[in-house]
């Protein structure tokens, strides 16, 4: 009989750091996934004609050159320089492992046109996101965002931050409509209109973070590995390997075995497994979670860049929906042979965005026709799940779907969510608790 404190199954990214971060604080971990394959939904294909097998389409043409050079993500995502990974990566040493190049530029869509996000104060001078009072307004927020300490009611200017919501906030600051819609959106990376009527303290704390991200590399705030996002996973492997752990990949999973409402073991190809938590991905407990929304992804392969990004070889652009009247961002990720997932000369740029309609595919078409000339696009929809229960009772912990943004602000949310509700602990401990909750990355 197998004796483990702790199997997870599946090694989407999120499995497979909680995976490292209890296999190096003592705990022994068996980690069993279906697929053959490392990364789960937020894999990265390689070689191209995978994915193209994966589409179900015809095998990529001959101009797409060695299909090799190619790691596509299924789900790509960037993160802030930062961010709450980023502190991850370094406190478990990942970054051994794993290399990181800064994504050349931030770009917003506004009407008709892609702009800029302003990165220095020469952009800021420059940028036709705002006129020119509106550029001195918008300082003097980044100036008091930067200097804000919530510990330290000093920094607060007579601003309370729990109490005054961020539309009062933005109006104390006189900022114009414009200059609101890209510092939430494109700075802040709020995702809904909501954030204005809600308490500032956190939109203070996410342009914070994305100042202090930028100010590490003055492009861009976000990174983004070399060969794709499927390192990452496989970076985690590595380090819950090294401190025990033990990996069965290609597994069928037959059973999740409780007793009492508590996870006792689980049975995979006739083998019994005994644990004491287990940690899954939603599709290997599809009873215990409930599906909360759609998501709509669109990866194209081109040949060029994208218009009006300065010919940039890797940026983020978004769309906020205020521009065309929706409820939710679309959002696209440009990605290129100068990060080793693409030949010589080719992109990968992938469209998002939440579902709101019986027709999803159209909803992007903004973003869609931002890159045009495509040549190959790969549609998928996936539903986004979140679990019925914190699994405390059942010691069954479920992650959360991926949401349709290409950064993992929320993802780190989640991680740290569940990482305090499977050990009883902040992660990183509590010492840096109100630093965790207030200077990082969501």
């Amino acid at each position: 009989m197998m004796e483990y404190d702790v199997i997870v199954l599946g090694t989407g990214l999120k499995e497979c750091i909680l995976s490292g971060l209890l296999s190096q604080s003592g705990k022994k971990v068996l980690h069993i996934d279906k697929n053959p394959y490392y990364g789960g939904a937020s894999a990265s294909i390689s070689p191209l004609e995978e994915l193209y097998k994966k589409f179900k389409f015809p095998g990529p043409d001959k101009s797409m050159d060695r299909g090799k050079e190619w790691s596509v993500d299924l789900i790509p995502k960037f993160f802030l320089a930062s961010g709450q990974l980023v502190k991850i990566l370094v406190h478990t040493e990942v970054t051994r492992y794993v290399d990181f190049k800064v994504i050349e530029g931030s770009y917003m869509y506004k009407g008709g046109k892609v702009h800029k996000v302003p990165a220095t104060e020469e952009d800021a001078h420059n940028s036709d996101l705002m006129g020119m009072f509106d550029k001195r307004r918008f300082k003097k927020l980044l100036l008091f965002a930067l200097n804000f300490d919530v510990r330290n009611p000093r920094t607060y200017q007579d601003v309370d931050p729990h109490k005054t919501t961020t539309r009062d906030l933005f109006s104390r600051f006189d900022l114009g409509l414009d200059v609101m819609e890209f510092t939430g959106h494109a700075i802040a990376l709020h995702t809904s209109e909501s954030y204005l009527e809600q308490p500032c303290v956190e939109t203070i704390r996410r342009i914070k973070l994305y100042s202090e991200s930028l100010s590490r590399h003055n492009i861009s705030p976000y990174l983004y590995p070399v060969y794709g996002l499927g390192e990452l996973p496989q970076g985690f492997v590595r380090l819950s390997a090294e401190y025990g752990g033990t990996f069965l990949l290609n597994r069928a999973v037959d059973e999740i075995v409780m007793e009492s409402g508590q996870v006792k073991a689980v049975k995979s190809e006739g083998k019994l497994f005994h644990c004491k938590q287990l940690i899954c991905d939603p599709s290997y407990v599809p009873n215990r979670v409930r599906k909360v929304g759609r998501v709509v992804r669109v990866i194209c392969l081109l040949n060029h860049p994208v218009k009006n990004t300065h010919e940039a070889k890797s940026c983020q652009i978004i769309i906020p929906q205020t521009q065309l009247n929706r409820k939710s961002d679309i959002y696209i990720s440009v990605v290129s042979y100068a990060q080793n997932v693409a030949s010589d000369g080719m992109y990968i740029a992938t469209v998002s965005t939440t579902a709101e309609t019986r027709n999803p595919e159209k909803e992007v078409q903004p973003g869609l026709e931002l890159l045009e000339p495509i040549m190959q696009k790969f549609v998928s929809i996936s539903s986004l799940y979140v679990p019925n229960e914190d699994g405390k009772r059942s010691q069954i912990f479920v992650s959360r779907s991926y949401d349709s943004t290409n950064h993992f602000e929320d993802e780190c949310e989640d991680l740290k969510d569940l990482y305090l509700r499977i050990t009883g602990a902040e992660l990183f401990g509590g010492s840096q608790r109100h630093q965790s909750h207030n200077s990082d990355d969501d």
